[in-house]
């Protein structure tokens, strides 16, 4: 992206001043170099966003930006809850897709020389790579429970996991608002016992290690302590999630004649927030949202049983379950009043401090916790988020490390057994049922994470509590 279109606020925050059809600015958080780096498709991508009937205050765009479908991925965009509109290219295809993060009462020392062991079983017990399906065969009626009930039919009704979990899952685990029958038959069809599975593609399990601590009273409330063995699980709502989006792509296009509107891109499509088709849009991605925590409510529980059953005695608990492709009905300060807006959030995560009041309980002190994954070889971290970003960014941060390369040129540039080679250098075993996806998803496709959490910090966004690095790796 060329430094000339913007004006610059501080070496990690520019802003691209509205223009043409623009209707509002464009904030964007990225340090020079990893603002250089963003393709050009991301200037375009955000312009478009900006650009849309109804977007309030402005547009964020954070330094994991990279460009996706209609919007780009790492970007933010409110939208006046009667004024506005609703897009399914604001919230992507793999709706919910987000991390949960599992604590475990296990230091390195105790599984320093079973790390190849532990993988295997997590391979063996958690399906993953496309099209895989686990082992719960759910009847039309169980599938309308997990839609409008989430991880709490999980824990309810399979026994997988304990009540008290609900209050460290992102809105208890249950997004309000689901409605099965705004669900289509197809979309059904497609979750074809994918409940407790992994998926493909950027999709992974971790165990890790708790290399440093930054923030000694928040890692203690998040229950984190140096060298502790966590896991990290990476997934969404599977094929059921995907064929919403894509059946609603299809509805707001038939849509587009009844309410006047002409696209000029076909992958930002949208109808106005008060229309019906809006609301069932809403409807439907809150039931794709719990089938995405209900399908990490059971693999954290697979998680549980593959420890116990290669060391034993393992306690386990959920730290903090996050989505980052989602839409969402909130209030934020505009000016010198609060709104209900739109809030969509492409490759982003909430980051509310502890003020906010759907910060689960545990956390109203500290401010929820907020998980962001590396790529295979290199840390996650921990962060948590800081007052300022509930103005900046409406209360948003990054999700992940951002890609900096396609998929295509890291296959023209790297084998699996390279990849295999440089992970077991680095003391990372990588189990993966898809070689050539693996290699898609080497570290060597995305963004150094060190300078995008850099970034977040020194923009007052999000501070540090705890960096994560991994021991092994299964990806789909």
């Amino acid at each position: 992206m060329e430094l000339k279109r913007l004006d610059r606020i501080s070496d990690y925050e520019w802003v691209l001043n509205k223009h043409d059809q623009m209707n509002v600015d464009v904030y964007i958080y990225a340090n020079k170099k990893l603002l250089e780096e963003m393709d050009e498709n991301v200037y375009n991508q955000v312009k478009n966003v900006a650009s849309l009937p109804g977007v309030v205050d402005k547009v964020v765009l954070l330094p994991d930006a990279h460009s996706g479908y209609g919007f780009p991925i790492g970007c933010v965009a409110a939208f006046d809850k009667d004024d506005g509109v609703v897009s399914v290219g604001g919230v992507g295809f793999d709706i919910n897709c987000g991390v949960r993060l599992i604590t475990t009462n296990l230091i390195y020392q105790d599984i320093e020389k079973k790390v190849d062991t532990i993988i295997n079983a997590f391979f063996k017990k958690i399906p993953c790579g496309v099209g895989a399906n686990g082992k719960i065969t759910l009847s039309k009626k169980e599938i309308k429970d997990v839609l409008e009930k989430g991880a709490t039919w999980v824990i309810k009704e399979k026994g997988m996991g304990k009540l008290e979990e609900l209050d460290y899952i992102e809105e208890g685990g249950c997004a309000a608002g689901a409605d099965f029958s705004a669900v289509s038959e197809e979309a059904l069809k497609r979750e074809k016992n994918q409940l407790g599975t992994l998926g493909s593609g950027n999709h992974y399990l971790e165990l890790q290690v708790v290399e440093e601590i930054f923030d000694i009273e928040r890692a203690r409330t998040f229950g984190l302590f140096k060298n502790q063995i966590v896991v990290t699980l990476h997934c969404g709502s599977r094929g059921l999630g995907h064929q919403i989006g894509v059946d609603y792509m299809n509805i707001f296009l038939k849509a587009a004649s009844k309410y006047k509107i002409s696209f000029k891109n076909k992958e930002l499509l949208y109808v106005p927030a008060k229309s019906p088709e809006a609301k069932q849009y809403f409807a439907a991605v809150q039931c794709a949202s719990n089938f995405a925590f209900a399908n990490r409510q059971v693999i954290s529980f697979l998680v549980h049983e593959v420890l116990n059953d290669v060391i034993k005695d393992v306690e386990t608990n959920t730290m903090y379950d996050i989505g980052h492709n989602t839409l969402k009905l909130e209030l934020h300060k505009i000016g010198n009043a609060r709104k209900e807006l739109f809030i969509h959030r492409k490759g982003s995560t909430r980051n509310f401090t502890g003020k906010s009041q759907v910060v689960p309980k545990p956390y109203q002190f500290t401010g929820q916790p907020v998980i962001v994954g590396g790529s295979m070889g290199t840390y996650s971290y921990v962060l948590c988020g800081k007052e300022e970003a509930m103005e900046k960014t409406f209360g948003s941060t990054i999700h992940g490390a951002g890609r900096s390369m396609s998929r295509h040129k890291a296959k023209e540039i790297l084998t699996y057994e390279k990849l295999e080679a440089e992970l077991a250098k680095k003391n990372v075993v990588l189990k993966s049922k898809s070689r050539e996806g693996a290699v898609e998803e080497a570290p060597v496709a995305y963004k150094d994470i060190e300078e995008v959490i850099d970034t977040v910090v020194k923009a007052s966004l999000s501070q540090r509590v705890a960096r994560l690095k991994p021991l092994g790796v299964v990806k789909g």
